[in-house]
């Protein structure tokens, strides 16, 4: 890996992909597994994953003024398959109260395998360390027990809903 900046965990790193790379990322050949050194993975890319990049993500990664560590997809790459198993975002920087919303998602192959409790953990430990977070939000669809069951490893709360949604959020420990 050549990228200067990453989170570790036990099984996984958690790269935060700048705006050349979230570009490749979208295309989903292998270009991007290429540049990092790793394994093609076949993945996905959901109609509203390509809407956020096209409308929020990429011109919120090129905004110098934005810090775009909450604004990109940051990917999780499994060390020892040295592949891209999923991928996490948050959704733009604190708010006035110093919250940030986060999404997630894994691919298929690697589902129900703790990859997204175990690179939870290690994101909200790097927001924990960030001086403007106190807390994070997440919304869960009803029918995604495997999605609230995340949060709740990670000791979120959940503390309202929707029609179809559930609303969670974690209060860092600062």
């Amino acid at each position: 890996m050549t990228e200067s900046f990453y989170l570790s965990t036990p099984r996984l790193l958690l790269l935060p992909l700048n705006y050349e790379q979230l570009i490749k990322y979208a295309i989903n050949d292998e270009r991007l597994e290429q540049e990092l050194g790793l394994h093609f993975s076949p993945r996905e890319i959901s109609e509203d994953l390509v809407d956020a990049l096209e409308r929020t993500i990429l011109p919120n990664v090129a905004d110098p003024e934005k810090n775009y560590l909450f604004s990109t997809l940051w990917t999780l790459i499994d060390k020892a398959e040295q592949r891209m198993v999923g991928d996490l975002c948050f959704v733009g920087e604190p708010d006035l109260m110093g919250e940030i919303e986060i999404g997630y998602g894994i691919h298929e192959p690697y589902r129900n395998k703790g990859y997204m409790s175990e690179a939870l953990t290690g994101i909200i430990k790097w927001a924990n360390e960030q001086p403007l977070v106190q807390s994070i939000f997440a919304a869960t669809e009803k029918d995604n027990l495997a999605s609230a069951n995340v949060l709740r490893k990670n000791n979120f709360i959940q503390f309202g809903e929707t029609d179809t949604l559930y609303n969670w959020r974690l209060p860092l420990n600062k």
